[in-house]
């Protein structure tokens, strides 16, 4: 079964709360891989000094870009995937800017999903932070929704 990947897109930037109220855009989606785009928002602010975004933030649109990732893979609409651990290692204080948050599956098991996650600045040029999201993956039926 083919998703339509309009569908994907309105499910992924309007109908998940948390992306709605950040303003995720799913910018690429494909199989093992997805990017979103995150404009900035005084509401992502921890540091309010030195204007950069809260680290917590930051792990939740990874965790959520490792889940879509993982998504390229579901065989129905009752598969579940839930995360198991999530690793974060921020390597430079992101800007009051917006951000490129990406994932790409590293393995794929009977019932593990490991990815690997990356946060870029707005020119994509530099790399914020980094991390790995394990996820329990189970699947309902045998043929994928996204190729």
């Amino acid at each position: 079964m083919k998703v339509d990947l309009n569908f994907v897109k309105d499910m992924v930037e309007e109908q998940i709360p948390i992306h709605k109220f950040l303003g995720v855009k799913l910018v690429e989606i494909r199989r093992n891989y997805a990017k979103v785009h995150v404009p900035f928002q005084e509401a992502v602010l921890g540091d309010i000094i030195r204007r950069r975004w809260h680290g917590g933030i930051l792990a939740t649109i990874m965790d959520s870009v490792g889940g879509l990732a993982g998504m390229t893979h579901l065989t129905s609409f009752e598969d579940k995937m839930a995360t198991i651990d999530l690793r974060v290692d921020y390597l430079k204080g992101a800007e009051a800017k917006d951000i490129f948050v990406e994932g790409e599956i590293v393995r794929l098991g009977n019932r593990i999903l490991v990815t690997s996650m990356k946060v870029w600045d707005e020119t994509e040029t530099e790399l914020l932070a980094e991390g790995k999201g394990v996820y329990n993956f189970i699947r309902m039926k045998d043929k994928v929704l996204v190729e």
